[in-house]
C-alpha cells in the first residue's frame, strides 16, 4: 500500500473511532464511505473488519445486560447472518457494479433518517416477526455496500431499550454483522496478508479515536456533534451516490 493512502486510512479509522467514541456508532458507516474513495469496496471492506470488530466486541462486553441482550435479539441476528450471506450470493457482494451507488444510497438513507430525529416504536408482540424482518433487510445492505445500520439501528432505537441496553446491543448488532461480513470476504482478493498490517494499524488509531471521542462526549453537546456527522454523511453519500450513477 502506497504511503499517501496508508496515511489516508489511518486518519478515517482516527475519525470514525472519534465519532463512535461520542455517540456509539459510525465507524464502519465513516470508514467505507471515505475508504470507498480511494479504495475498492471489497479492499475498504477488509481493512475495515478487523477495527471494526475488535470496538465492537468492547463496545458489547462493556456492559452487565449482555445475556438478556442475546436472549431478546436473537432474532434479529440470525436475520443478519442470513441476509449478508443471501445477500452476498445474489447481489454479487461489495464486488458488484452498483456497490457504490448502493452505498450512497445506504449512507444519505441513515443520515437523513438521523436529521430527521424519526422516532419509531415497535411493540413487544411484533418482535417475534419484525427482528428477523429488520436483520435480513441489514444483511442484505451489509453484503451490498459493507454498511450495517439500515435498518438495525432504527429498529433498535423503537424496541424500549435503556439507553446502556442500546449502546450494548448495537455492539452486539455490529459485532454479529462483522463476523458474517468477514465471512462473505473469505478468499477474496480484499483479503491479503498485504492488507493485515495496515488493518490491525487501524486498530490502534481507531481506538485512540474512539478514547479520545469518549472524553470529548463528556464536554461536547452530543445533539450538536450528531448534526454535523448527520450533515456530513449526507453530503458524502451523494458523492458516492453520483459517482456510482455516472
Amino acid at each position: 500500500m502506497e504511503l499517501s493512502i496508508l496515511t489516508f486510512v489511518l486518519a478515517v479509522f482516527v475519525m470514525a473511532g472519534f465519532a463512535k467514541g461520542v455517540i456509539g456508532l459510525g465507524l464502519p458507516t465513516i470508514s467505507m464511505g471515505l475508504l470507498a474513495v480511494v479504495l475498492s469496496p471489497v479492499e475498504a471492506a477488509a481493512l475495515l473488519i478487523l477495527p471494526s470488530l475488535v470496538t465492537n466486541v468492547w463496545q458489547m462486553l462493556d456492559g452487565p445486560h449482555l445475556r438478556s441482550l442475546l436472549r431478546r435479539l436473537w432474532p434479529l441476528n440470525l436475520g443478519v447472518c442470513l441476509g449478508t450471506w443471501a445477500g452476498a450470493a445474489f447481489l454479487s457482494g461489495l464486488g458488484g457494479p452498483y456497490g457504490a451507488l448502493a452505498l450512497g444510497i445506504a449512507l444519505m438513507a441513515y443520515a437523513i433518517s438521523g436529521l430527521a430525529a424519526l422516532k419509531l416504536t415497535v411493540p413487544a408482540s411484533a418482535e417475534r416477526w419484525m427482528g428477523p424482518l429488520a436483520g435480513a433487510s441489514t444483511g442484505a445492505i451489509t453484503a451490498a455496500t459493507g454498511v450495517f445500520v439500515i435498518p438495525a439501528v432504527p429498529y433498535l432505537q423503537a424496541i424500549g431499550l435503556t439507553k446502556d441496553e442500546l449502546v450494548q446491543a448495537l455492539g452486539l448488532s455490529f459485532t454479529v454483522s462483522t463476523l458474517a461480513l468477514a465471512a462473505t470476504l473469505a478468499g477474496s482478493a480484499g483479503l491479503s496478508l498485504e492488507r493485515a498490517w495496515p488493518s490491525v494499524a487501524g486498530v490502534a488509531v481507531a481506538l485512540v479515536g474512539m478514547r479520545l471521542g469518549q472524553v470529548v462526549r463528556a464536554r461536547l453537546s452530543p445533539v450538536t456533534f450528531r448534526l454535523w456527522f448527520f450533515a456530513g454523511l449526507l453530503t458524502l453519500g451523494a458523492y458516492l451516490a453520483a459517482r456510482g450513477l455516472f
